[in-house]
């Protein structure tokens, strides 16, 4: 059974940075993207910044030059480096995988940009 754990969210002062992992277990065939979404309360879950396994990436135009997308292919695994932080990034913040044959996500992690 797959999982995707997500880790590295938290509280942090506007201007500031985190960064977000999220390591899939178990196996999955095919991977075409991995990326993350985030849903603020009231807000519909929105797409964050996706890679394609070949390495190009789509980010919101929202994040574009402050947060980076990465992925390490041997390991499964998905970062998003969050720089320059905003209050309006507060948001659950959730990791996606999709495959050939399947959609997965992770559980979430809170992100909560205040001072």
């Amino acid at each position: 059974q797959v999982q995707l754990v997500e880790s590295g969210g938290g509280l942090v002062q506007p201007g500031g940075s985190l960064k977000l992992s999220c390591a899939a277990s178990g196996s999955i065939f095919s991977i075409n993207t991995m990326g993350w979404y985030r849903q603020a309360p009231g807000k519909e879950r929105e797409l964050v910044a996706v890679m394609s396994t070949g390495g190009s990436t789509k980010y919101a135009d929202s994040v574009k030059g402050r947060f980076t997308i990465s992925r390490d292919n041997s390991k499964n695994t998905v970062y998003l480096q969050m720089n320059s932080l905003k209050p309006e990034d507060t948001a659950v913040y959730y990791c996606n995988i999709l495959s050939l044959l399947q959609t997965y996500w992770g559980q979430g992690t809170q992100v909560t940009v205040s001072s």
